[in-house]
């Protein structure tokens, strides 16, 4: 990898990781999403650190080549994440409606 490309990328990786712990600081992301990036940068920030560490994981997890196991693994987490963020906007929305039945209630109550 060129010394351009490494520079590059690490800043990038250090930006992200930076951002999400302001984000972490100011309480606008949780918590278990913030692990997922922070894991997912903090592991490309080493990777790009140290020379051979990508292609050692790769070859340890039996991928032919980096890019189907980075893509692999990109693709795994974005499911996972996008079956936590389905959870809870149910569940959001379960508690939304009970909400709605709540103050129709209490507004025919009160007439």
């Amino acid at each position: 990898m060129s010394f351009n490309l490494i520079l590059v990328s690490s800043c990038f990786s250090l930006i992200v990781i930076l951002l999400i712990l302001y984000f972490l600081k100011k309480s606008k992301i949780n918590i278990k999403y913030a692990l997922v990036w922070l894991l997912l940068f903090g592991f490309l920030f080493i990777s790009i650190l140290i020379p051979g560490f990508l292609e050692w994981i790769t070859h340890i997890l039996g991928f032919q080549m980096s890019s189907n196991m980075i893509l692999s693994i990109i693709i795994g987490l974005l499911v996972i994440i996008n079956i936590s963020l389905t959870t809870i906007v149910s569940s959001q929305d379960k508690k939304i409606r009970l909400l709605i039945q709540e103050v129709s209630i209490l507004k025919e109550k009160q007439r």
